[in-house]
């Protein structure tokens, strides 16, 4: 069984930093890419940032500059640091995986969200 548990959410004041992180645990074989989300109330989920398991990333224009995806490969963690945080920020962030727990084909899993709460 995998489980994905994000950690480091909270309340920040506009221009602050948060860091969130995401540990990926269990009967893990390997981790491709690996993906953070945020939802608003009302919206629909998107993407955030992206890491390959090859280190690359890719980032929503909205944060482009803004923030960081890293990734630990010995601790299956992926980490985002957000910097100049804006009100329009807030969301519950989720981090997504892609792995699988033997040789095979790969399977999306979630975190279950940690809420990001920016005021102005």
């Amino acid at each position: 069984q995998v489980q994905l548990v994000e950690s480091g959410g909270g309340l920040v004041q506009a221009g602050g930093s948060l860091r969130v992180s995401c540990a990926a645990s269990g009967s893990i074989f390997s981790i491709n890419g690996m993906s953070w989300h945020r939802q608003a109330p009302g919206k629909q989920r998107d993407m955030v940032a992206y890491i390959s398991s090859g280190g690359s990333t890719s980032y929503a224009d909205s944060v482009k500059g803004r923030f960081t995806i890293s990734r630990d490969n010995a601790k299956n963690t992926v980490y985002l640091q957000m910097n100049s945080l804006k009100p329009e920020d807030t969301a519950v962030y989720y981090c997504n995986a892609v792995l699988r727990t033997a040789p095979g084909p790969f399977s999306n899993y979630w975190g279950q969200g940690t809420q990001v709460t920016v005021s102005s």
